[in-house]
């Protein structure tokens, strides 16, 4: 009996689904997680925060900095005020901020972060450990200690626990979680924490530790000067130099809640969804097979497909098992996962138009083009 082509597609969506979900099972059974229990390692550690136009945020984070500098013991907070505004280097003095530097103009080829976490790294030549931390964060008081612990402790060179994500109006429960189950349903952890191919890792600035000594050897934030996914770049970087690293099981140390409604969220993917794939066939690739698998089952079990039901479930298991480990809501929001799927990929086209007009701005910044793209 022949198959017909939308049954074909639709089971190759459903394999495609419950190998997502296996992955995700492997991964949680794998994943690094900081133990909030761990004890100094005698390591001297800088807490690095970049902030630009942050007001409303900085005062929060610093404090908890200062709380997990103070936890740890040999660690200090230093903020680097990134030409802001709205009186945020005055606000992380008055949070207990232990220095906070003024950043100098950014340079011709740089990327605004880049520049700013090059002069706080800079700033802190006699650490052991550079801890960078991101102005929507929040850190559990025994957050800094546990992340060194795990650092050195697994023999990594640098590590990134992924903050809890939390997410507030409707369009941010749709899109937020998206970004641990990413990672989670497609790539090995296990594999990627010993492999140096740059295909095989993820990061996330919001926490990320690095070796200091690692650091250097990789060429610092220099070497990611222009990058706008400039954590990816780094952890591609200290590979590339020979070192390890993994994004880690953050839920309990650290919470960030990245965009306050759905203008904000455009506005920050936008700016970088586009660096995310290489190419626009890279994300067009990427685009249609998260749309294969997570898209195309559901919308055949509405049509009485048992198959694409199965498919469905299995895309619904992912990222409630995701959810359900990361501190995420579960139902009824894993329910609407082929629509978060959907916005993903507009949002990725939003992101492509964006850069081919070459209308990108993040902070009041025209986000630069990557020298080894060039300009479209």
């Amino acid at each position: 009996m022949a198959v017909s082509p939308g049954a074909a597609v639709t089971a190759a969506g459903t394999a495609l689904s419950l190998a997502s979900v296996g992955l995700v099972l492997d991964n949680l059974r794998r994943m690094r997680v900081p133990r909030l229990d761990a004890g100094p390692t005698g390591d001297t550690v800088a807490v690095l925060l970049p902030a630009r136009d942050e007001a409303a945020r900085v005062g929060a984070c610093v404090r908890s900095l200062v709380a997990a500098a103070r936890h740890h013991g040999d660690a200090g907070v230093v903020v680097l005020d990134d030409g802001s505004s709205d009186g945020t280097a005055a606000l992380a003095r008055e949070a207990g901020a232990d220095e906070v530097l003024a950043g100098a103009p950014t340079p011709a080829g740089w990327a605004g972060k880049p520049w700013a976490c090059a002069q706080l790294a800079a700033a802190a030549d006699d650490a052991d450990v550079l801890l960078f931390v991101d102005a929507d964060v929040v850190l559990d008081p025994a957050a800094v200690s546990a992340t060194v612990h795990l650092l050195r402790a697994t023999g990594l060179d640098l590590v990134c626990p992924y903050p809890r994500q939390q997410a507030g109006t409707p369009s941010e429960r749709l899109v937020q979680p998206l970004l641990q189950w990413s990672w989670l349903s497609t790539l090995p952890l296990g594999l990627a924490e010993r492999s140096a191919r740059p295909s095989l890792g993820a990061a996330n600035g919001q926490l990320l530790a690095v070796d200091a000594a690692a650091y250097r050897r990789a060429g610092g934030h220099g070497a990611v000067r222009d990058e706008v996914l400039e954590d990816l770049a780094l952890l591609r970087a200290v590979k590339a130099a020979g070192g390890r690293g993994v994004v880690a099981d953050g839920t309990h140390v650290a919470t960030c809640r990245m965009y306050g409604g759905a203008a904000e969220l455009r506005a920050g993917y936008r700016k970088s969804l586009w660096a995310a794939f290489g190419s626009p066939a890279g994300a067009a690739g990427v685009v249609g097979l998260l749309t294969l698998t997570h898209v195309v089952p559901p919308v055949a079990a509405l049509a009485g497909s048992r198959v694409g039901a199965l498919g469905y479930a299995a895309s619904v298991a992912g990222r409630a098992l995701a959810a359900r480990r990361t501190g995420g809501r579960v139902l009824p929001d894993v329910l609407a996962h082929p629509l978060a799927v959907l916005a993903f990929g507009g949002l990725v086209a939003d992101s492509w138009v964006g850069r081919r007009r070459g209308r990108l701005t993040w902070k009041g910044r025209a986000v630069p083009w990557p020298a080894r793209q060039g300009r479209p």
